[in-house]
């Protein structure tokens, strides 16, 4: 067996994006040839052939025009300029410890008077693009008798849903985790799908230990992020990806940005791999910070620029837009470093709103 993987890579050139988004990228594209005896392109692999895979960076051949069209046009509506996202995906278990802080019961009922409560906020249409919701609110209905999914986009509000269940710790990997439920991935994105749903998001959590993070641990969440984007767009949702590293530590800026450039790129990379139509998904990533516990501190204007070289270094230009995720920092600060990437050309970059 002869393995050979050609790559070529180049730079394009800075280019306006998106209102004045200026980021500098580079792409690897290739492909790669298995070589079984005697050449015979054609024939089954199993009896010995050349078998030709251009799997890699494919961009979605599998996908139509019109589910092509429609992915891309998800991606957009998520990613326009001046609005958020906020995040409803809390589970029963979640909500309910914040009930009984205020003296609500966790019932069902009452998790649905509540989303139902947000959902119809007169204002709301003003502020978000879109709301991730948890899989039980996705089948809940309104008192009116209106599926919560379709309440939210006649607000122009895009539904979308949290289809990944819970973290699983890697055994001998250090403390590393993966987060469970690509298995039956396809058959619940269906039903998300026909009830309502219009995009995903999926969560890769990672810690950064000793200024760094395993390649294990990269490697295969980066590999998991990039097959729940495959399904996901098989089945008509958008899928935002989110890779978020920990700001548990004591690591410094110039850790946190070099860390984060070897996850993005990890990520791009195994979504081309699988051939994952970069037009038709968004990128949801921590804000690039120091860890919690660094003795020194920096301005959000450092912070802001720290997030933006992240991405000028390898975010792909294919991909519509960014929304930040803001856990880990209080409302204070993320605002102070969302306001402080407007200045670098960056408006529809937008903060999650949950």
């Amino acid at each position: 067996l002869l393995l050979i993987s050609p790559r070529c890579s180049h730079r394009i050139p800075r280019m306006l994006r998106a209102a004045a988004l200026t980021i500098s990228i580079g792409s690897a594209c290739g492909f790669s040839v298995n070589f079984f005896n005697k050449p015979s392109i054609g024939r089954d692999v199993r009896a010995g052939v050349v078998a030709l895979n251009m799997i890699d960076c494919h961009g979605g051949a599998h996908l139509s025009v019109e589910q092509k069209k429609a992915l891309r046009e998800t991606a957009e509506l998520v990613a326009r300029s001046g609005k958020g996202i906020t995040a409803c995906d809390e589970g029963p278990g979640t909500i309910g410890d914040r009930f009984e802080k205020v003296g609500i019961v966790n019932t069902e009922e009452n998790r649905r008077l509540y989303r139902q409560m947000l959902f119809t906020n007169p204002v709301g249409s003003d502020y978000l693009s879109a709301a991730i919701l948890d899989p039980e609110t996705i089948f809940q209905r309104s008192d009116a008798g209106e599926p919560f999914p379709s309440l939210l986009m006649s607000q122009g509000i895009v539904p979308g849903v949290k289809p990944h269940l819970k973290v699983a710790t890697l055994p001998g990997a250090g403390g590393a985790t993966v987060m469970q439920g690509l298995d039956s991935l396809g058959t619940r994105c269906r039903s998300y799908y026909e009830a309502g749903a219009r995009f995903a998001k999926w969560r890769s959590p990672l810690v950064i230990k000793d200024g760094d993070i395993s390649d294990l641990a990269v490697r295969t969440n980066m590999e998991d992020l990039a097959r729940y984007a495959l399904i996901c767009q098989s089945e008509g949702l958008m899928p935002i990806v989110e890779p978020d590293i920990s700001l548990q530590g004591d690591y410094d800026l110039e850790t946190a940005i070099r860390v984060n450039v070897k996850v993005q790129s990890h990520l791009y990379k195994a979504m081309l791999d699988h051939g994952v139509y970069m037009e038709g998904t968004t990128l949801k990533p921590n804000m690039v910070n120091p860890g919690k516990s660094c003795q020194r501190k920096y301005t959000a204007e450092e912070l802001g620029e720290a997030t933006i070289t992240v991405l000028r270094r390898c975010m792909p230009c294919a991909m519509p837009g960014v929304n930040f995720l803001s856990g880990g920092q209080s409302l204070e600060d993320a605002a102070a470093r969302s306001e402080s990437l407007a200045p670098s050309s960056l408006p529809s970059f937008a903060p999650d709103a949950g």
